[in-house]
């Protein structure tokens, strides 16, 4: 077995990360052939990522669909566990488009619960939803669908084996 794949997490290990970590970043191409590289907050469900997201990074994505998204957790090497996913993003343009994902409820709930507090306020014992909702010319849902995936885990590094 090769490097990778003794290193690579489990199905369950995914869900944790991607169900906890708050952060992720997206990476989009720009204008000028630039890569965008944006840190977002993030919800998982149906196998899928799902930002709210506004600005360059919906206009790029509008001219090319592909992009990569990492969501990673700790700081020290022997520690780092992630997961790096190369695929399509489509853009949910309108009220329509939202209502008739299948996933988006579950998420806003979600990211209601996951992000509670997380806006400087004190947390609330019932988080609401997270309810932004597309507006304006560059405020939209983006649904990132996963092509490719690569995970590491470097706990299971020889001698990083968690005690």
């Amino acid at each position: 077995m090769g490097i990778t794949k003794a290193i690579a997490l489990t199905p369950e290990q995914m869900d944790e990360i991607l169900l906890s970590e708050w952060n992720m970043r997206m990476a989009t191409m720009g204008p000028g052939k630039r890569i965008n590289m944006t840190p977002m907050w993030f919800g998982w469900a149906g196998g899928k990522i799902y930002v709210h997201g506004r600005g360059q990074k919906v206009m790029n994505l509008r001219q090319n669909p592909n992009c990569t998204v990492l969501v990673d957790r700790n700081e020290k090497f022997p520690e780092l566990q992630g997961i790096m996913m190369l695929g399509m993003a489509s853009v949910l343009e309108d009220a329509a488009a939202e209502k008739a994902d299948p996933h988006l409820v579950a998420v806003q709930e979600q990211m209601g619960k996951k992000y509670n507090g997380g806006h400087g306020r004190p947390a609330v014992a019932d988080p609401q939803p997270f309810t932004a909702t597309a507006s304006g010319s560059t405020r939209r849902w983006i649904v990132f669908t996963p092509e490719t995936i690569v995970t590491w885990d470097n706990f299971k590094l020889k001698g990083g084996e968690r005690q």
